[in-house]
């Protein structure tokens, strides 16, 4: 099964080229399911959609193509209801056209409430047994300013309730939400919710890893010493809080479990014959497709997206690079940057690691049009891709997967 897991504001422009994909998926890889359309069959993709990526449900511009996307066959949509009630959405315009595929409740959590993060996790377990299974967060966003942390927060919640280990991998901004002391007057304590869920998952015998960006953390203020053996010590953050170089996260990306983040999506695509995994956990790691969709410059984003492919790259995880949406004005222009500003030259960056093993870059052509600008004639390294392109990059991503599915994660 597919799933797409999204919280934040949903443009038109998303909504189509996921559209698109959607099309190129059942024309081109399930032709059969369009013979069958109208007869009941099992969900082939599933919309998990909270925060203000609800707000598509009421925009008409986005509503129309919701529209279109469940007129596709065995697509559902899983609401988060709190967040909708928080919200004051409805969904009943598109209940009333697909009763059967909209679905405006959530499952019932131990304590007795409603939890949408439970129906996540259901769909983010590769199986039900064995268990315990683990499950895997990117977190790039601070606390507070950004409710992602709250998500990330609840979702691993979740997780150790369904006797799940977890990972928490955190990167760029999302450091932060380890920073001791934290002190939630308003809103939930992500810090102290952090340490409360390590403490129920050793509890439970369940494994929990709370591993932090060594460079993003140094940048942050966090590193304070090193023990001797390579190791980072800080005395700023959570106990569970581990500070590490970027190797040991990709190390868990190695792995084959779900890794969940603000906006990510899982595509399952075909496991080679079972005698091939012999090789051991290397050859069940899933491929890697980062969506870089946002401008370079005035923020850390695009150049985090980048420096996150590349280290995948280097450790041998199959990695996409695709520039989409506003992510295409790194392409534009020819970028100079002073010698006297410390800022990276997104530009130069791309063009010094174009080649690198394991690693492809491309650009969503429509993006560029929609915008009316073109690509750098010098970046050579990065092909433009078409929306059939880009349906094949994301169901059928080169290379040798093992795993059985694909990772996919919208920065």
């Amino acid at each position: 099964m597919h799933f797409l897991l999204l919280s934040d504001k949903i443009s038109h422009e998303r909504l189509s080229w996921i559209d698109d994909a959607l099309k190129f998926f059942f024309m081109k890889l399930d032709p059969g399911s369009l013979l069958h359309h109208g007869k009941k069959a099992d969900t082939v993709f599933t919309f998990l959609v909270t925060g203000d990526a609800l707000y598509s449900f009421v925009n008409p511009e986005t509503l129309s193509l919701w529209e279109v996307i469940l007129s596709l066959p065995s697509v559902r949509i899983i609401c988060d209801r709190n967040e909708m009630e928080l919200r004051g959405i409805s969904v009943e315009r598109l209940k009333m056209k697909a009763p059967d595929q909209v679905v405006d409740h959530n499952s019932m959590a131990l304590n007795g409430k409603p939890s949408f993060w439970k129906d996540v996790i259901r769909h983010a377990r590769q199986t039900e047994q064995p268990v315990p299974s683990t499950i895997g967060y990117l977190q790039i966003e601070s606390p507070y300013m950004h409710r992602s942390a709250v998500y990330a927060l609840r979702c691993l919640s979740a997780a150790v309730e369904a006797q799940a280990s977890i990972d928490l991998y955190t990167y760029l901004d999302g450091v932060h939400v380890g920073h001791l002391g934290q002190v939630g007057l308003d809103s939930e304590n992500i810090g102290g919710g952090l340490e409360t869920l390590s403490e129920r998952a050793t509890k439970r015998g369940l494994g929990c890893q709370m591993i932090a960006c060594k460079r993003c953390s140094t940048a942050r203020g966090y590193t304070t010493l090193d023990d001797g053996q390579g190791l980072v010590v800080s005395t700023c953050a959570i106990k569970p809080f581990k500070i590490r170089e970027m190797n040991v996260i990709i190390d868990q990306f190695k792995k084959s479990h779900n890794i969940l983040g603000k906006d990510v999506a899982d595509f399952q695509t075909l496991k080679e014959p079972a005698q091939s995994l012999a090789r051991g956990n290397e050859s069940l790691t899933p491929p890697l497709s980062i969506l870089v969709t946002d401008a370079p410059y005035g923020h850390e984003t695009a150049y985090g997206a980048i420096s996150l492919a590349v280290a995948a790259a280097h450790q041998g995880v199959p990695t996409q690079l695709i520039f989409i949406e506003e992510g295409v004005y790194a392409l534009y222009g020819n970028n100079h940057a002073h010698e006297d500003e410390k800022v990276f030259n997104i530009q130069e960056i791309i063009d010094a690691v174009a080649g690198t093993a394991n690693l492809q870059m491309y650009a969503y052509a429509p993006s560029l049009h929609q915008r009316g600008i073109t690509k750098n004639a010098r970046l050579t390294g990065v092909l433009d891709i078409n929306g059939q392109d880009l349906g094949q990059i994301l169901f059928n991503p080169s290379g040798s997967n093992k795993a059985g599915h694909h990772r996919i994660f919208f920065f």
